[in-house]
């Protein structure tokens, strides 16, 4: 009976009230999350900037290596290589990547699945993507022109 008393018990975090049961589960679930995520999302083991090529080169847990240019990175592309080269894990998970002297932060994760900045940065980074030719780009734009354009879009009825 005075265990049960002591999960009644109210503790007040963050301006919220929380019984000790409530306390338990929201404990309970964020440890299971977060052994899902340890399982499930790359994590880096060490992390490098290669002068030579100007990428950032992420050895991750799993044996597998990733490399970005830097350029590509909001915020490193027109930093001090120096500076560039100065990277460190953000934790000792390998969850983000961490630039003291720059004030950047990056997770692993959205590196990985190429996200290198914020919205408005990926926004330039598809509209530069979109300006850029190539004899190949030329070829299918005259290809395409030859079909008579871009399809037209279908209205609606």
């Amino acid at each position: 009976m005075a265990k049960d008393k002591a999960k009644d018990k109210i503790v007040n975090l963050g301006g919220y009230d929380y019984t000790e049961a409530e306390l338990d589960a929201m404990y309970k679930l964020a440890r299971e999350r977060g052994e899902k995520y340890a399982r499930t999302e790359p994590h880096a083991r060490a992390a490098r900037y290669d002068a030579e090529t100007r990428r950032l080169v992420v050895d991750l847990r799993n044996g597998a290596t990733f490399m970005v240019p830097v350029d590509l990175i909001q915020g490193l592309g027109n930093a001090d290589p120096a500076l560039v080269a100065e990277v460190e894990l953000s934790d000792p998970s390998g969850y983000g990547l961490h630039w003291e002297k720059l004030d950047q932060d990056f997770t692993v994760a959205g590196l990985v699945k190429g996200i290198f900045g914020n919205r408005a940065w990926m926004r330039e980074l598809g509209r530069e993507g979109g300006r850029s030719t190539s004899e190949a780009k030329r070829a299918a734009s005259r290809s395409n022109g030859a079909r008579g354009g871009r399809p037209r879009k279908k209205r609606a009825a």
